[in-house]
């Protein structure tokens, strides 16, 4: 009989998400049975063309409203007065000078009330939720309303900045695992936490589906042509990249950039481009769909991604499954899959000198040196970023902790 566990998620199903989706199917081809519950998620135009299904397959814990909340709230205080109070404590506790203010955190215990019984009807043995924000406050104020073991991803960088505020520790303290995505993230989950409860911090890579590894291979064009790919955001660094793109036209070298992604900064993009006169040269698309971003990635001579703040970016490993080196910044865990030389180019952070001489570097060199960067690129990725492989390891520790009191060490 299949093992039954939930995933849990603040928004699903959502552009940037699609490496939980490969997750879930993966730990369903491990024999999983996965209820997926979401807070948000259920409205909005959908670019990927998976996930109608993902949607029509998810639980959404706001959809019904307040009232929705307020009653499953008193019915978990009627039924399990002890356990509503003890939780309620948990939440004030969490609430405390936190990141954010009481009266979110009184509404993620309403949220786990509701979370609760939907827990139990499915019969979900563990519950992991992506992110160490709200969504596994959430799953852990459910455990302390009687609901089944948790654990949790970090991703970063957000979550960095604010460890204390968002109680890390507490989290930690309470999960039957925690998940870092990479060495780096491990590192900065260790700095908040204490250290009887570092054997539960685990690595364990996102994935990328066993068809992009096993697509016939498409080498590097010659055509000078670039894509950056992520959030319009200023952590992402495309403010500095287009500044980048001017200094290269001004030397005369041919090029085009494509930016793919949607964001707040798409306005202050579109304004820079205009000012340095840049139109035809430097393209937004906007989101686009999985294929597309294939399709992108595969008519350029590689990616560009300047970030100043990351966790690991998937877009980074989907051009090194396609075949395509890199160019981005020595932070986070970039330099854990990026060799600088051997598969891409690694820059410090907010260097916009670095950034154009590696740049002008991925549009000189030839195309059969591109080539063999693009092979040591592929091969590198596939043997740390395999989605099947990746989430034996999460399987394991899911069934691991099945066998170990809640909140125990490894």
């Amino acid at each position: 009989m299949a093992e039954r566990i939930a995933y849990f998620i603040n928004q699903y199903p959502a552009i940037s998400h699609a490496f939980i989706r490969r997750e879930i199917h993966a730990l369903e081809r491990q024999g999983f049975e996965v209820l997926r519950i979401a807070l948000k998620g259920w409205e909005g135009e959908l670019v990927d063309p998976q996930d109608p299904q993902e949607r029509a397959n998810t639980r959404y814990v706001q959809r019904d409203g307040l009232l929705a909340l307020a009653r499953a709230t008193f019915a978990v205080m009627l039924r399990s007065p002890g356990r509503f109070f003890t939780a309620l404590w948990l939440a004030l506790r969490m609430g405390w000078r936190a990141a954010r203010p009481l009266p979110h955190h009184l509404a993620y215990l309403a949220e786990a009330c509701q979370l609760l019984p939907w827990l139990q009807e499915h019969g979900a043995s563990h519950v992991h939720a992506h992110f160490a924000t709200n969504s596994a406050e959430i799953v852990m104020l459910a455990h302390a309303l009687g609901g089944p073991r948790y654990s949790f991803t970090m991703h970063g960088p957000e979550e960095f900045d604010s460890t204390r505020a968002l109680r890390l520790n507490e989290k930690i303290r309470r999960a039957a695992f925690v998940v870092a995505i990479t060495s780096y993230t491990r590192s900065q989950l260790y700095r908040c936490s204490a250290f009887e409860d570092w054997p539960k911090i685990q690595v364990v890579r996102c994935g990328l589906q066993p068809e992009i590894f096993d697509a016939t291979p498409d080498y590097p064009p010659a055509t000078p042509r670039m894509v950056c790919i992520g959030r319009l955001v200023e952590q992402k660094g495309q403010l500095l990249l287009i500044e980048a793109a001017a200094r290269l036209a001004a030397r005369g070298v041919e090029f085009k950039l494509m930016i793919l992604g949607g964001g707040p900064l798409h306005g202050d993009l579109e304004a820079q481009i205009r000012r340095l006169g840049l139109e035809g040269k430097v393209e937004l698309t906007g989101s686009v769909s999985t294929d597309r971003l294939y399709e992108e990635i595969r008519l350029a001579r590689g990616l560009v991604l300047p970030s100043f703040a990351e966790g690991l970016p998937m877009v980074i490993m989907e051009a090194m499954a396609l075949r395509r080196p890199v160019i981005s910044t020595y932070i986070a865990g970039i330099p854990e899959l990026v060799r600088p030389g051997e598969n891409g180019w690694l820059i410090p952070a907010g260097s916009i000198d670095d950034l154009v001489q590696a740049m002008e570097a991925l549009l000189t060199t030839s195309t059969d040196v591109l080539r063999i960067m693009g092979e040591a690129a592929h091969e590198r990725v596939r043997m740390l970023h395999s989605a099947d492989i990746e989430t034996q390891a999460l399987a394991r520790l899911i069934r691991q902790s099945g066998s170990r009191p809640q909140g125990a060490r490894p």
